[in-house]
C-alpha cells in the first residue's frame, strides 16, 4: 500500500473542518429552537381535573344551565376557560351535563326556547334541534349528539370534567 491512497490534500482537510465546524454551530443554533417548539408536545397531559359545580339537591329534570371555570394551559400560558353545561335529572335519577356547543358548527344552542319545538334544545345558527338526552334529531343539521361533561358526585356537589364526545348517532 502506497501512502499516496490515505494522504488527505490541504483542500479536503480544510473542507472536513470547515463542514464539521458549520455542523456543530448549525446544531447549536437549531436544538434551541427544536425544542422550543415541541415542548408543549412532551410536556405531560394534566388531565382529570374536575370542578365543582353546584349541589346535587338543586338539580332539577328540567336542565338548568351553569356556567363554571377550569384552569387551560396552552403551551406555556396559563388562564381560566369560561364552560357551560345544561344539567338535570333523567327520569331515572340519573344526572347528565350536556355541552351546550352545536356538532354542526360550533355555535350554543338553549334549551326550550323555540315555540315551535317546545322541551327541546334548539341552536339558533342552522336550526339544529337535540332531544332533552342531547340527541340529535334527523332531518337537522348537527351530525352528532351533544357531548356530556364526565361527572362525579362527592359529598352532595357535582363536580364536572372533561367534555366527552357520543359520536355520531
Amino acid at each position: 500500500m502506497s501512502n499516496k491512497e490515505h494522504d488527505v490534500t490541504r483542500r479536503q482537510f480544510l473542507n472536513y473542518t470547515l463542514m464539521g465546524v458549520g455542523g456543530f454551530m448549525a446544531a447549536g443554533l437549531l436544538t434551541p429552537m427544536v425544542r422550543f417548539a415541541i415542548d408543549p408536545l412532551l410536556r405531560e397531559e394534566k388531565g382529570g381535573k374536575m370542578v365543582d359545580v353546584m349541589a346535587v339537591k338543586d338539580i332539577t329534570t328540567e336542565p338548568q344551565r351553569k356556567t363554571f371555570s377550569i384552569d387551560k394551559v396552552d403551551g406555556w400560558h396559563k388562564f381560566k376557560e369560561q364552560k357551560i353545561a345544561y344539567i338535570f335529572k333523567k327520569d331515572n335519577g340519573e344526572i347528565m351535563a350536556l355541552s351546550p356547543v352545536c356538532t354542526h358548527l360550533g355555535c350554543t344552542v338553549s334549551w326550550n326556547d323555540d315555540p315551535a319545538h317546545p322541551n327541546q334544545f334548539h341552536c339558533p345558527c342552522h336550526g339544529g334541534r337535540y332531544t332533552k338526552d342531547g340527541i340529535n334529531i334527523p332531518g337537522t343539521p348537527p351530525p352528532a349528539p351533544l357531548s356530556v361533561y364526565e361527572m362525579k358526585v362527592k359529598d352532595g356537589r357535582l363536580y364536572l370534567g372533561a367534555e366527552k364526545p357520543r359520536g355520531g348517532a
